[in-house]
């Protein structure tokens, strides 16, 4: 059974965004993109621009991860769904990706612990652990401006001797 097992709040520096928008998140097959994103090397662009792997996952603590991000599209209100990874400021965006620039922030961070079937299932909790620990999420008009999943590795991509694994989920929070 999954749970969350830590919740804590993570500084982050300025930085950029690069990937690919997949459109409105509410009618995303997420499985598909994801498949897409691996497939079309969406991770191997980014970490290349960035200097390369090693260069790529030295910009904060836990950026060594692909992202699953749901950010609210100003023109439509509605929530895009990107996949890609956090690169620095600056960073040259390949033909076919897209980017956001991102100040430096904080995000409140869920750790889900279980089998990679199950930890998604407990991300609807995560608003309601962020605010018991005090954490305001950024929101505006048509509601919160960006959350995501965070493949960290090896926290997600290692499996434990239970066969579990941990899922980040972030929000931006003040």
């Amino acid at each position: 059974m999954a749970e969350i097992i830590k919740v804590y709040r993570q500084s982050i520096p300025a930085m950029r965004f690069i990937g690919k928008n997949y459109g409105n998140s509410e009618n995303t097959d997420w499985g598909a993109i994801w498949s897409d994103a691996f497939s079309s090397d969406i991770f191997g662009k980014v970490e290349r621009a960035s200097g390369g792997e090693n260069e790529s996952h030295m910009l904060y603590e836990d950026s060594d991860a692909y992202i699953g991000l749901c950010y609210r599209n100003e023109e439509t209100g509605n929530c895009d769904a990107w996949i890609g990874m956090f690169a620095p400021i600056g960073t040259r965006v390949d033909i076919g990706l897209d980017y956001i620039d991102f100040p430096q922030q904080n995000l409140g961070v869920c750790w889900i612990y279980g089998k990679e079937n199950e930890v998604h299932s407990l991300v609807p909790q995560c608003t309601e652990k962020l605010k018991a620990a005090g954490m305001k999420i950024k929101s505006n008009k048509y509601g919160y401006i960006g959350h995501f999943e965070r493949d960290q590795c090896p926290r997600f991509t290692t499996p434990d001797g239970k066969g579990n694994i941990i899922l980040d989920y972030c929000y931006f929070v003040v």
